[in-house]
């Protein structure tokens, strides 16, 4: 269930803190590559590895940061172990995120356009 603006003002200290690890997990452009090369369905570590052009040991560490902050799962089979996302609802943040920074790039090029 969505957090309303009342809910959001009422938030303890833990909670918040909560919402800022979120925020710093995210922040990172290798991990936002990660995601969007999951979006479709789980891939292994090898293949993030290729898909995204990082090595296999930077890839592993910010899956592994995905894991702790619950926006990733893990499957093992075999010796292969898969990563999924475990909350969709991140792209629905990143969305968001997107179409707010598109706005303001459009509105920012048509200001400059008329000066």
């Amino acid at each position: 269930m969505p957090a309303t603006a009342k809910s959001r003002r009422n938030m303890s200290a833990s909670a918040l803190e909560l919402v800022a690890s979120r925020f710093r997990v995210l922040g990172e452009p290798s991990r936002l590559k990660l995601l969007i090369e999951l979006e479709p369905g789980e891939k292994c570590v090898n293949e993030l590895s290729r898909a995204t052009g990082l090595t296999q040991a930077n890839v592993s560490r910010h899956l592994h940061a995905l894991m702790e902050s619950g926006i990733l799962a893990r499957r093992k089979s075999g010796l292969q172990v898969f990563y999924t996302i475990a909350d969709p609802t991140i792209f629905e943040m990143c969305d968001h995120v997107c179409g707010s920074l598109a706005a303001r790039m459009k509105s920012q090029a048509s200001f400059f356009k008329r000066s």
